[in-house]
């Protein structure tokens, strides 16, 4: 397996830390509003990698955490005259909401920042000692980001470079304009611990480091999350872990790109920010998944009513493709001889797909052949074996792509399946004009006739 690794910027062999054991940690939301489609993309791409890893056989500890102190946290409780505990639990309720929906495994861990206060203050009193941060006057704590040697590593900057054009605040209480708040004294009105600097709260970078370091130790497998969080958030990860520990922090580092909005920037000002909860009012969940899994997970992706249809339309012919193959007759007299063959071809194809850094838009390619198969396959009677053999594939790979994995036909409405009973018995009768106007009575309903060998069957339009 091959990853595109954001420090080296290459593709590396993928190697765990310990053997047949994944220990991955990936950037969750600030919990102060329901979570945007750029939001859901890493949500999307890391639960499928997620979900490979295991399907091949790794015991994965995945980690996503939830900011849940934070100043939008505390500028929109104020707003709401609520409190901030308050509003982030309301936040985290609507996210699993959300992230359900969209087929998204619970993680191994949801960690919350305010659950590992101790730990934060731990890590910024070992950086003190350590000589790589310090207390300000006003109750902050500060990196000395020139304490570090490797800072701007992952960005791929010099340190030096960095200086130009960062503004400096005369009444600053920064010993140099690049270091950054891990603590963050106490304010009125605003949420606060005790510590040994005084009452403050966490800065949000240190957040990350103290959780994923406390579940998964001072160095682990695999860092992801978008590419807006590569700098400053995952460079200063990386510094103030690293300096406390003396280890590297993670080994690869993973990083979506942006979803722009009909070829623009998403933005509030713009008129164009889609939470995931009004787009879910517009388009089944899945249609979502394969919208995002059809683009290599490192590029730009454009969200627009053409492509969502379009991924729409390619859900459906997977659905069909499931559906043909469950409604196969069944002759135990026939049998494949290479039908085994034929399938590890098609598992072999769809994982080499997946080795090459997450492709996911090749391994529904592969989906989409088998469909193709399938429909060809059940055309005619096949013995109960081989349909097994077939459905048990086409479940595998869906399944590692987080589709199909939902009985979707709808309810049929009680007037719909009369109507087709009194179709079926003009055709006895061989009425058939009265049984094409009940046809088309169903199709105004939202229905089409589907005549198989096993009767004929009702397929909402």
């Amino acid at each position: 397996m091959q990853i595109y690794n954001t420090m080296t910027r290459k593709k590396e062999p993928f190697v765990p830390i310990r053997e047949g054991e994944v220990s991955m940690y990936v950037c969750g939301p600030t919990v102060y509003d329901f979570i945007h489609i750029g939001n859901a993309r890493p949500l999307i791409v890391f639960d499928t990698f997620r979900r490979y890893l295991e399907y091949r056989g790794y015991k994965v500890t995945y980690v996503q955490n939830f900011t849940d102190i934070d100043d939008k946290l505390i500028r929109r409780a104020n707003a709401e005259n609520t409190t901030v505990p308050a509003l982030a639990e309301r936040f985290i309720s609507e996210y699993y909401t959300d992230a359900d929906a969209l087929g998204i495994e619970r993680s191994t861990v949801n960690p919350r920042a305010t659950e590992h206060i101790d730990d934060i203050i731990e890590l910024v009193q070992t950086l003190i000692d350590k000589g790589h941060a310090y207390p300000a006057e006003n109750g902050d704590v500060y990196f000395a980001v020139r304490s570090y040697p490797g800072y701007g590593k992952l960005k791929g900057q010099d340190i030096n470079d960095m200086e130009n054009g960062v503004r400096i605040d005369p009444t600053d209480v920064k010993r140099d304009p690049l270091d950054f708040a891990l603590w963050k004294g106490a304010k009125p009105g605003e949420p606060s611990w005790p510590s040994p600097w005084g009452a403050g709260r966490p800065g949000w970078h240190i957040e990350c480091s103290a959780m994923s370091m406390k579940i998964l130790g001072p160095s682990f497998d695999i860092h992801g999350g978008g590419m807006d969080l590569i700098f400053p958030h995952h460079e200063n990860e990386i510094a103030q872990s690293e300096a406390a520990t003396g280890k590297p922090f993670a080994r690869y580092w993973m990083h979506n790109g942006y979803i722009n909005i009909d070829n623009q920037k998403m933005s509030k000002s713009l008129g164009n920010f889609k939470t995931v909860r009004d787009i879910l009012k517009q388009y089944e969940p899945e249609v979502v998944r394969i919208f995002m899994l059809g683009a290599n997970y490192r590029n730009p992706l454009n969200f627009s009513g053409e492509l969502m249809e379009q991924a729409a339309t390619s859900l459906n012919r997977l659905r069909t493709a499931k559906a043909r193959l469950k409604e196969t007759v069944r002759d135990e007299s026939v049998a494949i001889p290479d039908l085994d063959q034929e399938l590890n071809d098609f598992r072999n194809r769809f994982n080499e797909a997946m080795d090459d850094d997450l492709n996911t838009a090749d391994a529904l390619g592969v989906l989409f052949d088998l469909a193709r198969f399938v429909n060809i396959f059940a055309s005619e009677p096949k013995s109960s074996k081989d349909i097994e053999a077939v459905q048990k594939v086409f479940a595998e790979l869906s399944g590692v792509l987080g589709i199909l994995q939902k009985e979707t036909e709808s309810e049929i409405p009680e007037e719909a399946l009369r109507l087709l009973d009194e179709r079926q018995a003009a055709r006895k009768a061989k009425d058939w004009a009265k049984a094409d106007a009940i046809r088309s009575t169903l199709k105004e309903m939202g229905f089409a006739v589907e005549d198989s060998a096993q009767g004929p069957k009702l397929k909402k339009l």
